[in-house]
């Protein structure tokens, strides 16, 4: 099973094309995509979550299409986004907004009602079920948004600079998450951040200027930089000779 991208254009108006010819398979539990910002990481996401619909080229999961008009119900509900930033509902608890992403999704009332129980309690957050969504940190609203794409099932999570602006503890909260999702589900994060990467993810893309500039394993990237570094320190040196950049 693979998010497939085929021969991918897209542009923002008459702009400099962000992404031209784009192919990119991804089919690893885990899969951190890297790259420095204006690197075309959130466009591809949100082409992925068929959020944006590209001038050419395709997205696909399984056998269903990001754009095609009978298959865009199913493949939304195999495929969810979390972005960076999770509005919380005025007025409804951290269930009922979890819920509301079931149904939103295609499940009925009950149907989703039911399954954001398991959902909330999945992603550790049953203790504040009851408690107003904007009344939770940001690390908690996180973890919100990922328990309602757990309650449609979603096949795939992709997740946008999901630890930007988190403490510490919360960003050890989100490792750990993710390492137990990726048992049952294919996990997809965006980031410019190198952290954690040999521990946490199977597959590493960079992404340059709308470019992919290396996919292969945690190990291979690593493999990049002098060995006798850090595992932080080589992630760090790899992803710099990359894109040539300073980290």
């Amino acid at each position: 099973m693979a998010l497939q991208f085929s021969d991918i254009g897209f542009r923002y108006n008459r702009k400099t094309p962000v992404l031209d010819g784009l192919d990119l398979r991804l089919d690893a539990p885990s899969t951190v995509l890297l790259g420095p910002n204006g690197a075309g990481k959130s466009t591809l996401m949100a082409l992925a979550a068929s959020q944006l619909r590209p001038a050419r080229g395709t997205v696909t999961w399984r056998n269903l299409s990001s754009t095609g008009r009978r298959d865009r119900t199913a493949y939304r509900r195999a495929v969810a986004w979390i972005p960076q930033q999770i509005t919380a509902v005025p007025g409804l608890t951290v269930r009922e907004q979890v819920a509301y992403a079931g149904w939103l999704k295609g499940l009925s009332r009950t149907a989703a009602w039911e399954a954001s129980g398991q959902a909330v309690a999945r992603v550790g957050l049953s203790e504040l079920a009851g408690r107003k969504s904007h009344q939770v940190s940001g690390g908690q609203l996180r973890r919100m948004g990922i328990a309602g794409a757990l309650t449609h099932r979603s096949d795939v999570i992709l997740m946008d600079e999901p630890t930007a602006g988190l403490d510490p503890q919360q960003r050890a909260v989100f490792r750990t998450l993710v390492e137990e999702l990726s048992v049952s589900v294919q996990v997809v994060v965006s980031t410019h951040q190198t952290e954690d990467l040999a521990d946490l993810y199977q597959q590493v893309v960079v992404l340059d200027r709308g470019t992919v500039r290396f996919q292969g394993t945690s190990g291979d990237f690593h493999a990049l930089a002098v060995p006798t570094q850090s595992p932080r320190e080589q992630a760090e040196a790899a992803y710099a000779q990359l894109v040539g950049r300073e980290v």
